[in-house]
């Protein structure tokens, strides 16, 4: 019999799974989290539900919220079953599942002037975000804050009206200084270069549209704490559901499936407070950036690695490309002679032994990571995960061949087609513009290139300009698995 998630149903879900076993009435919100997805209930929300299990700081739950209307599926969801999650961590050998519940209270997305309310509660002392690489409105070339962006320029206008998550940050943090409520931490939780910095610039570049004395503010009284996080959290589909139904019994409509590998590196500035997560796990530092350049080059970047070649032959999940001996090869080769020797050294991490965990990591079969997910918002990733390395190669005067390849694969996917002629539905927010130059780039490599506000100075280095249009002249002219077999091989 299937037993449907709720609070009234969790003793009988016990027989089978852990559930809370905490007080969940004694909880009281202690930071507001927008962007309540997969990552985020399979990552903080159980670090905390791990944290509320050891009786402590139980005044830090979670209050979720969000600034894109479709999200208002999820907070219904979520609400019909009292705010669990249920959470399956698969491994090749075996699995676990519990019941989270660490958060009290999901504020319809609609509803600013809700958030807005939450936001000025002195009890919120942390505003955590994963809005996705993408929200964050930085200049793919630059990598900085982009000011001009319509959304950034309407919430300059109508400050109290925000529309963006840094909007409702900003308007939340001018209210509480008008009543002389101390400002909340922003914590960005995001895969992101200096997340915590890049979260920084955007609310007091949106602050200084506005009043330059007001942005002076928000650098000298805000605190934005980098971090590295680390989770595999595939999209859940009808077949998690299903699964779920059939090895546990419960019927839950947003379970979150992931990896039990996780990883949460922060730096230790909150000035409002913050629970002592230390005890369940997350390592708090003086400086991530070793430890997220480490994430990001390697892990981010072996994903962009084995899925653009993947994508092309047709491969459906990860540890099908895994087990493609040519992409797996691929993935190893790039890491080992392109991207960890550019890597600069991580405290207590060995990146050999790193490199090897993600590569079982990308090859666990009871994930079901799509490909598809790990080609999605190439515009916005490749910037982030693979452009830096190569830049970093080439000041140094090193080879990209490697790199080079990764990034004409993406030109290829972008294309719109696989090699065996299937259509490849559309996979970036700026999918017509990449397919329309990925179209003229077959035969003239250097009308991708021309994406300034993507690749900025590369597109003018010669190294890297002989890679690409090598790179993708091959895979036009010889196929994927030919290219690959030539950068295995050591052909340029």
């Amino acid at each position: 019999m299937t037993i449907k998630l709720s609070r009234d149903t969790l003793p009988a879900i016990a027989r089978h799974i852990a559930v809370p076993a905490y007080d969940r009435a004694a909880l009281s919100a202690g930071i507001l989290h927008i962007g309540v997805g997969n990552f985020h209930r399979a990552h903080q929300a159980v670090y905390l539900d791990d944290l509320f299990h050891t009786g402590t700081d139980c005044d830090w739950a979670l209050v979720g919220a969000s600034v894109r209307d479709s999200d208002m599926a999820m907070q219904h969801d979520l609400l019909s079953q009292d705010l669990l999650t249920t959470v399956v961590a698969q491994e090749a050998d075996r699995a676990s599942a519990r019941v989270t519940g660490s958060m009290v209270a999901f504020i319809a997305p609609a509803d600013t002037a809700a958030i807005l309310e939450r936001l000025c509660d002195p009890a919120i002392r942390i505003v955590s975000l994963t809005i996705t690489e993408g929200g964050y409105y930085i200049d793919p070339a630059s990598q900085a804050f982009d000011a001009a962006h319509p959304d950034i320029v309407a919430d300059s206008r109508a400050p109290a009206a925000p529309k963006t998550a840094f909007g409702l940050i900003l308007a939340a943090l001018v209210r509480r200084r008008s009543m002389a409520i101390a400002p909340f931490t922003v914590m960005s939780c995001d895969n992101l270069p200096g997340n915590g910095d890049v979260a920084g610039n955007a609310v007091a570049g949106l602050a200084r549209l506005i009043d330059a004395d007001l942005a002076q503010w928000v650098r000298e009284h805000v605190a934005f704490p980098n971090s590295m996080v680390d989770r595999i959290t595939p999209a859940t589909t009808a077949r998690e559901r299903r699964l779920l139904e059939q090895t546990y019994g419960i019927a839950d409509t947003r379970p979150v499936f992931c990896e039990a590998f996780r990883q949460w590196v922060l730096e230790d500035r909150f000035p409002a407070g913050r629970p002592a997560l230390e005890k369940v796990g997350v390592q708090f530092v003086d400086d991530v950036m070793p430890f997220e350049l480490m994430k990001i080059r390697i892990l981010n970047g072996g994903h962009a690695a084995i899925a653009y070649p993947a994508a092309l032959l047709d491969i459906q999940f990860a540890h099908d490309a895994m087990a493609e001996p040519l992409i797996a090869g691929f993935l190893s080769r790039l890491l080992d002679r392109e991207i960890i020797p550019i890597v600069p050294p991580v405290p207590g991490t060995d990146l050999g032994a790193y490199k090897r965990t993600i590569e079982r990591r990308f090859a666990n079969p009871k994930i079901g990571d799509t490909i598809r997910r790990l080609c999605l918002d190439g515009s916005n990733r490749q910037p982030k995960f693979i452009l830096p390395s190569i830049s970093d190669r080439l000041r140094q005067g090193l080879a990209v061949d490697g790199l080079a390849l990764l990034t004409a694969f993406w030109c290829r996917y972008c294309y719109g087609e696989t090699e065996s002629g299937a259509a490849i539905a559309p996979n970036d927010p700026n999918w017509q513009a990449l397919q329309a130059l990925a179209r003229r780039a077959r035969h003239a490599p250097e009308e991708w290139l021309g994406m300034s506000r993507i690749f900025g100075p590369l597109a003018g280095n010669p190294a890297y300009v002989t890679a690409f249009s090598a790179a993708l002249a091959r895979i036009w002219r010889e196929g994927t698995r030919s290219a690959l077999r030539s950068y295995l091989a050591g052909a340029a």
